[in-house]
Order: structure tokens, then C-alpha cells, then sequence
């Protein structure tokens, strides 16, 4: 196994090796040139320089003076920076004068990302403070919980009811397991106007349309990041999907809709029943189902009660010869 690779840093960011032996020659007036080894950065940075008398030897720099120079030598990076600028402008200032009818559109914002909930929310906000048609949302989780999550439905709360107040409409759609959470229709009875909330088994991954003119999906996984959308193609794609979801989806605000049980198996359960017969694991079925394992695990155990299966091979033969999953049923 070789030497551990040293981390790159800037002074700014001493590693706690090289501070801890920087700290160590200002007080003793030196240290071994060899103790060096583990943190080439103090080197690197000026900060020990071999002493004259003693090569073995490494004293350090005042660091009034170590810190008087890197600074120099920020301020001369910063002013090419600007020169670089200027010369930037320069060159493209008289291209900007060409007639443009050949280039495309100079709006070149058709995707951004943002990076953060805060931008998120700040860029959603701006977004609805224009719009006057409909706000289309997707919302496959309940968010997070406490003073964060109060914070901001108050702030959805004053952004939707503006909307609504100038004339639009708003439609939610849920994740099924939503309709079971309390405050998922307690906001939407807060607000007046035009809202509609639906739920279906299995909904895309968050989604906000405006006007149909811009829309937002996230970037990653935790939802830290998202993109905001002015394609007019894109845009379009995404409002078509949630129309077509949204006629699948089974009501439940303002007026909630309890889908039928057919033959003793709820909808719920020939959910699970669809994504058992293509392989999938409890797992998995959970988490496209916006369920826990055990939760899943439960209507797994009533639906092979149900059809009289003894085993997980037996239940997927039950399940395509019951006929549950056929569309008419």
C-alpha cells in the first residue's frame, strides 16, 4: 500500500497537519525538514523555507509577511481577471452588432439549474408572481416535517391563493398514499378558488408546470437541485403527461372518490399485485408505492390470503390466472 496521497488545498484551507506543524515552528523557530513530508503544502504555500545554515532544517515565514503575499498574489489573479474581461468585451462588442436574424434566439435560458431549496423556492415564487392560468403539480412525497415544512406552506399558501385570486386554477396530483395524510388536504381546504387534488398508485417524480410556459423537475435524487424548464417543447411534453395522468387518477379533493374493491382485492393491492408478477422485490414495490417495506409487506400477506396462495411462485401464477389485473376488473 503506498503513501496517502496529500489533499489538495488552498492557504486558506490549511490541512490540520500542515497547521498543526506550521503552528509548531512559529513557537520552537524551526522544525525537521523531514516532518515536512506529510504536509508539502507549507512548502508549497511559503510558509517553511530551509534555513541557510542547516538544509535539515525548515523555519517558517512571519506570517504577517506569508499572508501579505498571498494576498498580493490574489489581487494580481483578480486584476487579469478583469483584463481578461475587457478583452472579452472587446472582441465580441462589435460581433453583437451583426443582425441576428440568421443566429438564434439571444435568450438562451431555456434550462437552468438551481442548486438549493432556497433558490428553488425563490425561482417557483417568481414563476407563479407571472402566472394567471394554472399552477400543474405532481407531488409524490409529504415533504419533511417541522418548523422548515410550516415555513414554507405558509409561503405555498400565500403564492397559490395569489393565483387563484387572479383568476387560475390549480391541480394536484398525489402519490395514493398521500390522501392518508392529514395535512395534504387540510391545505388545500385553506385555499379558495378553483383546486382540484387527485392520487394514483404510482406518480412521476416531482413536477411543477406554470402556465404551461415553465416548468420544474428535479436533479437529483435528494432533491436538492432542480431544473427549471422554458423549452416550449419540453414544457408542452410535461403538461401532456400530466393531463394523461390526471384522467387515470381516482379524485379526492374537493370531493374524495373510494375506489371500488373488486372480487375482495382492493386497488391497492392489485397495485402491488402488477408489480409482483413483473419481479420486483418488496423493496422496490414499496418505494414506487410511497409505502414502507412492512407496510407492503401487509397487503402482500392479505392478497395471498385473498387468492389462497402458499408461496411468492404460487401467488404470481394465482395472480395472472385471477384475472384482477385484466383492465375490465
Amino acid at each position: 500500500m503506498g503513501p496517502t496521497r496529500h489533499p489538495e488545498h488552498g492557504a486558506e484551507d490549511l490541512c490540520p497537519t500542515g497547521a498543526e506543524l506550521y503552528e509548531r515552528a512559529l513557537r520552537s523557530g524551526w522544525v525537521r525538514a523531514g516532518e515536512a513530508d506529510g504536509a508539502p503544502c507549507l512548502i508549497d504555500f511559503g510558509l517553511l523555507h530551509p534555513a541557510v545554515e542547516d538544509l535539515g532544517r525548515l523555519e517558517p515565514v512571519a506570517p504577517a509577511a506569508a499572508l501579505h503575499r498571498l494576498l498580493r498574489a490574489t489581487e494580481e489573479r483578480i486584476a487579469e481577471e478583469r483584463r481578461r474581461e475587457d478583452r472579452l468585451a472587446q472582441t465580441f462588442e462589435p460581433l453583437m452588432r451583426i443582425d441576428g436574424r440568421r443566429t438564434g434566439e439571444a435568450d438562451t435560458s431555456a434550462l437552468v439549474m438551481l442548486s438549493g431549496t432556497r433558490r428553488i423556492n425563490q425561482a417557483i415564487t417568481e414563476a407563479m408572481a407571472e402566472a394567471s392560468q394554472e399552477l400543474l403539480c405532481v407531488q409524490p412525497h409529504a415533504g419533511l416535517v417541522g418548523r422548515r415544512v410550516e415555513e414554507a406552506r405558509a409561503v405555498a399558501l400565500v403564492r397559490d391563493q395569489a393565483l387563484l385570486d387572479r383568476g387560475g386554477r390549480i391541480r394536484t396530483l398525489y402519490q395514493h398514499t398521500l390522501r392518508h395524510v392529514p395535512s395534504v388536504p387540510a391545505y388545500h381546504e385553506q385555499l379558495t378558488g378553483d383546486v382540484e387534488a387527485r392520487s394514483l398508485d404510482e406518480v412521476t417524480a416531482r413536477l411543477i408546470v406554470v402556465d404551461r410556459r415553465i416548468a420544474f423537475i428535479p436533479a437529483n435524487d435528494d432533491r436538492t437541485m432542480a431544473l427549471e424548464v422554458r423549452h416550449s417543447a419540453l414544457v408542452g411534453y410535461f403538461a401532456t403527461t400530466f393531463d394523461r395522468l390526471w384522467r387515470l387518477a381516482t379524485p379526492m379533493y374537493p370531493l374524495a372518490v373510494r375506489q371500488p374493491s373488486a372480487d375482495g382485492v382492493t386497488p391497492r393491492q392489485r397495485a402491488i399485485a402488477g408489480l409482483l408478477v413483473e419481479g420486483h422485490t418488496d423493496t422496490v414495490i414499496a418505494d414506487r408505492l410511497g409505502m414502507n417495506v412492512r407496510t407492503a409487506r401487509e397487503h402482500i400477506a392479505k392478497l395471498a390470503a385473498t387468492l389462497g396462495s402458499g408461496s411468492r411462485a404460487q401467488l404470481g401464477y394465482l395472480i395472472g390466472q385471477s384475472g384482477i389485473l385484466d383492465p375490465e376488473a
